[in-house]
């Protein structure tokens, strides 16, 4: 999933395909060099970001998804938590809605069954303002798939089919780098009913954290962490530096399918991982 951020203020390339032209540009670079998704978004959720309203998000990423749609031959997914946004966006050419809030605003629930859009729900403790400040958890990886499994029901009960979801654990959003590497060894555990996981770390926090990185110098780190998770089982990478990223995906997933498995397995409770962190 090749990122498009046409915001002023995104962590990592903010402002940077702001202008509608240079956006639908770098889409179309994107999926030449292998995306099989593009995900645009209007709206930054980095921490301490400030919230756009609707119109202004709107006013974003219409002309952009409406420029994309008759050009590229991959899907076209739309980054948003509100209701209007993604009636528009789906109304526009996106066939996915890509929500950090998992359906939770005002009406989100009700206009995306509306549509025939594909789902992304995903893991956020807090909101991208503070999300942060203080994070913490008693079991990262227990309460993540709890709260993808209550959202799941909801949208079922909402008349949403579980053949549209994909689930994303949310790196790095209301994580700390702890939560983030338990996260990411507990992908399997993750894996609800069959459902597809997307997983975005391109660029993130944690390797600043772990490996002393400023924005520009993250690329391995991510490829890293790419090429893990789809070991792990991750079906979506969502990716700033694509061409690289495919090339990760591809090695990763021909082991995969070579019959290549990790030889650590997590244990099932939280009283079993916490007795092999003391072995």
């Amino acid at each position: 999933m090749g990122i498009l951020n046409v915001t002023p203020d995104s962590f990592s390339d903010g402002g940077r395909y702001a202008d509608p032209r240079r956006a639908v540009e770098h889409a179309l670079e994107m999926a030449a060099a292998g995306a099989d998704l593009i995900d645009v978004g209007g709206e930054s959720t980095r921490p301490g970001a400030q919230p756009v309203g609707a119109a202004e998000e709107i006013r974003r990423v219409v002309p952009i998804i409406e420029a994309l749609a008759p050009q590229v031959q991959v899907p076209i997914s739309v980054d948003t938590s509100k209701a209007e946004v993604m009636v528009a966006a789906v109304s526009a050419g996106a066939s996915m809605i890509n929500d950090v809030r998992a359906l939770r605003e005002p009406g989100a629930l009700q206009a995306a069954a509306r549509t025939d859009a594909a789902i992304c729900l995903m893991h956020m403790q807090g909101e991208p303002r503070t999300m942060q400040s203080d994070p913490r958890y008693a079991d990262v990886v227990a309460e993540v798939g709890q709260f993808l499994d209550g959202r799941v029901e909801a949208c079922v009960d909402a008349g949403i089919g579980t053949e549209r979801i994909v689930l994303d654990p949310g790196l790095c959003f209301g994580k700390r780098l702890e939560h983030n590497l338990a996260l990411l060894a507990g992908l399997p555990e993750l894996q609800r009913r069959g459902l597809p996981l997307l997983v975005g770390i391109s660029r993130k926090s944690m390797f600043g954290t772990l490996l002393g990185r400023g924005l520009e110098e993250r690329l391995a780190g991510s490829l890293a962490v790419a090429a893990a998770a789809v070991l792990a089982g991750a079906a979506i990478v969502r990716a700033h530096d694509v061409a690289e990223t495919v090339d990760a995906v591809k090695v990763a997933a021909a082991l995969r399918a070579a019959g290549y498995r990790t030889t650590i397995q997590r244990s099932s409770t939280a009283a079993e991982r916490e007795a092999h962190r003391g072995a």
